[in-house]
């Protein structure tokens, strides 16, 4: 593999702990702020909430070549993380959280748009799933990591590993990536030209539905296996890194699926078989074992759905592909900061931590129905099918 993808790798290494790392460490967040679960919960929404306002300035930064982006965006990173480290209370840590989610989007974006032009002819699927296999490999190791050292140290020092990885990740983008010039652009106007089609929007809808319909039970996972399913607070590190497997699973898999057959017709597929994983997940969620099983599933789902779509919506946004690219983060955080809420809405009525998972249904079946159509409409017949 090129090191100039790797290097792009260690990015989203970083950002997969900033982003993953808080459903693990909830209990602890919740317990030093003085607030109570659901409240720790709106630091997941802060985040996403950054990263949807931080995606869109792709725009403004057109003009800039690539690789000079990503070492911007690096930089902000590091400066993120380092401020939630330092957080005195949950205010100052809610706005960090949102400082820290602003280049995450836009990190994702542009380089999806590298990746494909580093790839080798027919792989850039795969490259691409290379690059978010970083984050993948974030919730293996690096999500795990910080959740041991938040029990057994402080979660400070979790959010410190981040802003060193990632110094690490602008080093390696400096020294690793060559210059793969910008992103061709006819004026401001012409980088919406393309949500006049179908296509994007229907990419959009698959990535947002079918995020949302996850992140519901996922946003809740610690008390959901600590108080639940049996598993003592100790157990969170291993879970964790079982939780990152079916991440990195879900993603190598599907990357290598999309570059075979059709990128739609594999990222929907995978939703509809997340429906009825979400029905399992609530009725066997007082069994320890079977649930952590399911958790494997329902991270490789995760994604498995997400993963090619950010390869589909660079090949559907010609003209405005850092638009694009920063649509689909929009579309993935934006569905998390509401699943967070969704999630917390269902615990506070039902008082059980086992219905955030049948929220989720509803919101599966869309990103399966707008995924088919997808296929159906833009993408049966390209590829063997």
């Amino acid at each position: 593999m090129k090191k100039s993808i790797v290097a792009l790798a260690f990015g989203t290494f970083a950002l997969g702990i900033a982003e993953f790392v808080i459903m693990g460490i909830l209990g602890n967040l919740a317990e030093e702020l003085s607030v109570s679960i659901t409240d720790a919960g709106h630091l997941i929404s802060a985040y996403a909430t950054g990263v949807a306002v931080g995606a869109p300035t792709l725009i403004i930064l057109r003009r800039m070549p690539l690789k000079n982006i990503l070492v911007l965006l690096a930089g902000m990173i590091l400066g993120g993380n380092l401020l939630t480290s330092l957080a005195p209370n949950y205010w100052c840590m809610m706005a960090a959280r949102f400082l820290s989610g602003l280049p995450h989007g836009a990190y994702f974006g542009v380089g999806a748009i590298v990746a494909q032009r580093l790839a080798d002819e027919g792989h850039q699927a795969r490259a691409v799933s290379v690059m978010v296999a970083g984050m993948t490999v974030a919730t293996i190791v690096g999500v795990p990591v910080g959740t041991f050292l938040s029990d057994n140290v402080s979660w400070r020092v979790t959010f410190g590993l981040v802003a060193l990885s990632a110094a690490v990740t602008l080093v390696f983008v400096h020294l690793w990536v060559p210059q793969v010039g910008k992103v061709e652009s006819e004026g401001f106007k012409s980088q919406f030209r393309f949500l006049r089609n179908l296509a994007p929007w229907l990419i959009l809808s698959g990535v947002f539905f079918g995020q949302t319909g996850l992140y519901c039970w996922y946003s809740y996972i610690d008390p959901l296996l600590t108080k639940v399913s049996g598993f003592a607070v100790d157990d969170l590190s291993w879970l964790m890194a079982l939780a990152g497997l079916g991440m990195f699973t879900g993603n190598i898999v599907s990357g290598r699926f999309a570059d075979r057959y059709s990128a739609g017709m594999v990222s929907g597929a995978i939703a509809a078989v997340m429906i009825p994983v979400m029905g399992l997940v609530y009725v066997f969620a007082g069994y320890g074992w079977v649930s952590a099983c399911l958790m494997f599933l329902g991270t490789a789902g995760l994604f498995g759905i997400g993963g090619p779509l950010q390869y589909l919506i660079v090949k559907y946004s010609k003209g405005g592909e850092m638009l694009g690219a920063a649509g689909i983060q929009i579309a993935f955080n934006v569905g998390n900061a509401v699943a967070a809420a969704i999630g917390g809405w269902t615990i506070n009525v039902t008082h059980s931590y086992r219905t955030p998972a049948l929220a989720g249904i509803p919101l599966l079946v869309v990103s399966a129905v707008a995924l088919y159509c997808l296929y159906r409409r833009y993408e049966r017949g390209t590829k063997e099918a």
